[in-house]
């Protein structure tokens, strides 16, 4: 795993009031990915707005007790975003092999991407995602479609 967070997700009780906030702060929203998520470029990475509930849903989370692995309905995700579908599985593969819980195996996203998710020894969450319409540089800066 290369050292470097892509995508910063905060989990939000109300999308449109939050997408306001952030906006009156100075950022510029994604006008090309708008259904249910808030994207903002911010330097080399991402902020993703997205609602507490569809975090949970899309972490594998909503079942769970909040005892298990952190809370039931996070407030936030890391993203690692990969190059490929195969680096997304072994990320995957690594995180639980060093004692991470797999949240959600490698699958086809319903973005049509490939993604999963982990929660790290701490119960931070974190999504590993292949997306190639967010592509990544040599220095590991993703960049929002244009």
């Amino acid at each position: 795993m290369e050292p470097r967070i892509s995508i910063v997700t905060l989990g939000v009780d109300d999308l449109e009031r939050a997408v306001r906030f952030y906006q009156s702060m100075g950022l510029k929203r994604n006008e090309r990915v708008t259904d249910g998520v808030a994207f903002f470029q911010m330097g080399g990475l991402i902020l993703a707005l997205w609602t507490r509930k569809d975090l949970a849903v899309d972490a594998g989370m909503d079942g769970l007790p909040p005892s298990n692995v952190g809370s039931a309905r996070p407030a936030s995700a890391l993203a690692y975003n990969t190059r490929s579908d195969e680096e997304v599985n072994a990320v995957i593969d690594a995180a639980a092999a060093a004692g991470g819980t797999v949240l959600k195996p490698a699958q086809k996203a319903f973005w049509g991407g490939w993604y999963g998710y982990f929660a790290d020894t701490e119960g931070n969450v974190w999504e590993v995602a292949h997306n190639p319409d967010f592509p990544i540089d040599a220095e590991g800066r993703i960049s929002l479609p244009a």
